[in-house]
């Protein structure tokens, strides 16, 4: 029987290398086993007629990927994390070309966007930090008299980059500290409320940053934390939480992810290290629970159907669940690290099981149409 086909939409970073290769031969090897050949191109390996893709497959039996000239698949797993402006273009261009083909996932907005989408929401806006967008220093001050720490975020940004936070430490004197566009820390440092704009001052923050109320993550050791939970489709089309995790960010950092040198650990045996109690614990995690699966709904909704969604959350010292930041391309690296190797077998194998749900309805309309 010939085999369905996923296609999976990448982006080269540098001399023909992709992000994610890695992912892309386990989501091979999986869906081998049932009965879905993966087919991994970028828009620049697609012909001139745009209907072949110069593909990379993996072969399962020898263990090496190959190069082949395929049609373009029907099904899309979208996975480009843009990376720049030109990439973002270019991943527009395809899915501007491509409208009949079906994706996974819609197309989400940047964080300003989101954060404006989500707070249609009562319920969800309940969760969300004050957040607005940079527009002068004096506004920034403000927020921060107000809040005490504020966290600087560009709109687009991804992995930590170009983070900083500032927190009040008395009515003059402030501490500064983030991640630079390379993810390469900047430490701690003192400084006046005259200098902050001075030190922001090559940022350009105007038109490409957000200004987030600070929500208290630091631990015991000076170390800051959050979680990671990760919400997707299952082989019947349904919403499931596959998993959520803990991860604490290395000394000095102001961010928590893991390619910035973070750690993982078990969600239940983190927040029983900070709150010792199982049922405050169990309490938390059911408000988190229900937050996420509350939160995929809205999104589709919202944007269109989706596939999975990757979403950052923080627990504050009094047990309230705060919604950080959505991902529409989350990694799952976090569960194989924590020892949860079968809550990442299922976050591999759910989009393909969500893809196999829809090629086998394809006939039966099922197959929802994005929104425009």
């Amino acid at each position: 029987m010939t085999p369905y086909r996923l296609g999976i939409l990448a982006m080269y970073l540098s001399e023909q290398r992709l992000e994610e290769l890695s992912y892309f031969r386990k989501l091979s090897t999986y869906g081998h086993k049932l009965g879905i050949q993966i087919l991994v191109f970028t828009p620049d390996d697609v012909d001139k007629n745009k209907q072949k893709i110069k593909a990379l497959v993996y072969d399962v039996a020898s263990g090496k990927w190959q190069r082949k000239w395929a049609l373009l698949p029907e099904l899309i797993y979208d996975r480009c994390r843009y990376h720049g402006v030109h990439n973002f273009h270019k991943i527009s261009r395809f899915r501007a070309v491509h409208k009949k083909l079906h994706y996974l996932s819609s197309p989400l907005a940047n964080k300003w966007s989101m954060h404006q989408a989500l707070s249609e929401d009562s319920v969800i806006a309940d969760h969300l930090p004050a957040t607005v967008r940079y527009n002068d220093h004096k506004e920034l001050i403000r927020l921060l008299k107000q809040h005490q720490r504020i966290y600087l975020k560009p709109r687009n940004g991804t992995g930590g980059r170009g983070i900083v936070r500032l927190q009040r430490i008395s009515d003059s004197t402030f501490l500064m500290q983030g991640r630079d566009e390379q993810r390469r820390i900047i430490p701690q440092q003192k400084i006046s409320e005259s200098q902050i704009s001075t030190k922001l001052s090559n940022w350009r923050l105007q038109g490409r940053y957000i200004v987030q109320q600070g929500i208290s993550l630091t631990l015991k050791d000076g170390r800051v934390h959050d979680f990671r939970m990760l919400i997707q489709k299952d082989g019947k089309g349904e919403w499931q939480v596959t998993g959520c995790a803990g991860r604490i960010g290395p000394l000095h950092s102001v961010t928590s992810n893991l390619h910035g040198g973070g750690t993982a650990i078990a969600m239940e045996k983190l927040l029983m290290r900070r709150f010792g109690n199982k049922e405050k614990v169990a309490s938390i995690q059911q408000e988190a629970n229900k937050l996420g699966i509350d939160i995929a709904h809205f999104l589709e909704r919202k944007f269109g159907k989706q596939c999975e969604i990757g979403i950052d959350l923080a627990i504050d010292p009094k047990g309230k669940v705060w919604l950080l930041e959505v991902n529409p391309k989350p990694s799952r690296e976090v569960f194989y690290r924590i020892g949860e190797r079968e809550t990442y077998r299922k976050a591999i194998t759910r989009p393909l099981e969500y893809a196999l749900w829809l090629l086998h309805n394809k006939n039966k309309n099922k197959i929802p149409e994005e929104k425009a």
